[in-house]
């Protein structure tokens, strides 16, 4: 059976940490199913476009896998690779940063109603989008990632205070991310209204919502926990790069 035909058991199931679990390998299965339109590679090595994200994966932790994924990976360039075990990658790449990561489904459909007019986020909201990141930081954003799915925010006289949207998509899933509200705005409830109206809109799709945040976030993980999401796993975070006398050692 090949890496797509394969089905994940239900969450709650009795081996939900399973190794043949899609979300153990979710940037790979998200970059050979839903998200292939905007991948780059081959079968040992895939990433996403650069304007999209900088995510990564390799089909095993061989150096041939490697050297694959070097080939992805411009000298300037940096890249990212969740995995559930901790890499040590060959001598040509560097790792720049590690971070633990908790990846967490949703269990309950959350109770929460919205509260304030929520809009759509398109192409033409990109620069807003990017400053509103540039000013809180929630993680990786580029030029094209909402590319990846539906986009939603609210906007105060104007600009654009609170946000979040889907990134990774594989068979089942949905990965909600890039959840941010400006310091003008927090403690208003903004994020809770955001991502439980992506939770109702991907589960009508019969998808999963999913999400990953730093574990040592706790005002976000225990956002999530109150609107129904649960720990699936934890995870690591390698932000690599490629090899030189002046790159960042290894930590």
């Amino acid at each position: 059976m090949s890496l797509t035909d394969e089905r994940m058991p239900a969450i709650g199931s009795s081996d939900p940490k399973s190794a043949d679990h899609p979300l153990d390998q979710v940037i790979w299965r998200a970059l050979i199913g839903l998200n292939r339109n905007v991948a780059e590679g081959d079968h040992l090595a895939l990433r996403y476009l650069a304007p999209i994200a900088p995510f990564a994966a390799t089909i095993d932790t061989s150096t041939a896998s490697f050297q694959s994924l070097l080939a992805l990976l411009p000298r300037d360039d940096r890249i990212a690779l969740f995995t559930v075990d901790e890499i040590t990658p060959p001598p040509f790449l560097s790792v720049l940063e590690r971070g633990a990561v908790d990846q967490m489904v949703l269990a309950k459909t959350p109770a929460h109603h919205c509260s304030v007019p929520i809009v759509a986020l398109d192409a033409g909201d990109v620069p807003d989008m990017q400053a509103l990141v540039d000013a809180t930081h929630p993680g990786p954003f580029g030029p094209r990632t909402i590319e990846l799915g539906e986009y939603i925010g609210v906007r105060r006289q104007g600009i654009l205070v609170a946000m979040a949207g889907e990134r990774m998509r594989l068979d089942g899933f949905t990965e909600i991310s890039a959840v941010c509200v400006h310091p003008s705005a927090r403690g208003q409830g903004l994020a809770a209204d955001l991502v439980s109206t992506l939770v109702r809109s991907i589960a009508l799709r019969e998808e999963t919502p999913f999400l990953h945040v730093f574990s040592s976030n706790r005002p976000a993980i225990e956002l999530y926990l109150k609107l129904g999401f649960v720990l699936r796993r934890p995870m690591h975070l390698a932000l690599l790069a490629r090899a030189s006398r002046d790159a960042v050692c290894d930590r």
